[in-house]
């Protein structure tokens, strides 16, 4: 039976590529993306053009050092991070080690292309002498999000996640912007669209809204003290 759809909503990079695969005519509504210009998605941020509108979750330059920062403030001793980044997401390990020289942190690339490099990377990352993790949001990620937690907690790994369940699932602290109001915002998308706006005369958003998390149980298994200014930071502190 063929549907007939208004709207697409899309939650993820790879669901927002698979969409524009499948239509040029139906208006597509990214309700959160990994950087939607360089992967082709649209041609602008300003005026995307074509069918395709909505929100990206890349926070914009200059992110990744307040990220890195924050990962430092709080383990101290933190010097050489791993970027547990998924294809598309290049940027984000270029953009973190331009950021860490000027706070004293070496970057490692620790890239998983698929399912099984996961752990290939993770196990490499700590051969090479990571002593802390940046784990991006990525879906691949995301689908592996017990397994990441549990090494960093095997290996007393300080690490920064992209969203906030990798710490409700035992990881140490997420920073990243609100996905639950990037999801809000995509509604206002599809609102216009079927109030008669054309999808691709919509700019696509970036996120304004962050949210800090922190997990007290796992800083305290893994031996670190998280300094009370962060704390006073946070926007939830799991205890």
């Amino acid at each position: 039976m063929k549907l007939e759809v208004d709207v697409i909503v899309t939650a993820s990079t790879p669901a927002a590529l698979a969409a524009k695969e499948a239509t040029t005519q139906i208006p597509i509504v990214m309700s959160g993306s990994s950087y939607p210009v360089e992967r082709g998605l649209v041609s602008n941020l300003a005026r995307p053009g074509k069918n395709i509108t909505g929100l990206t979750h890349n926070p914009g330059p200059g992110f990744h050092q307040k990220l890195i920062q924050l990962l430092k403030d709080a383990a101290p001793k933190a010097s050489r991070v791993a970027v547990l980044w998924s294809p598309g997401e290049d940027g984000v390990l270029t953009e973190a080690q331009a950021a860490g020289p000027a706070l004293g942190i070496t970057l490692l690339d620790a890239g998983a292309r698929e399912p099984a490099g996961v752990m290939v990377a993770l196990d490499a990352a700590v051969r090479a002498g990571a002593d802390a993790l940046l784990v991006t949001p990525s879906p691949l990620n995301t689908s592996h999000r017990k397994t990441i937690v549990d090494f960093a907690l095997a290996h007393r790994l300080p690490s920064i996640y992209g969203d906030t369940s990798f710490v409700r699932a035992g990881g140490l602290m997420s920073y990243w912007a609100d996905w639950d109001e990037i999801r809000r915002r995509s509604a206002t998308y599809v609102d216009k669209i079927l109030k008669g706006a054309q999808a691709g005369d919509l700019p696509i958003e970036q996120p304004t809204k962050f949210e800090l998390v922190i997990n007290a149980k796992t800083a305290k298994a893994i031996g670190l003290v998280i300094p009370q200014s962060i704390l006073l930071r946070a926007d939830e502190v799991i205890q």
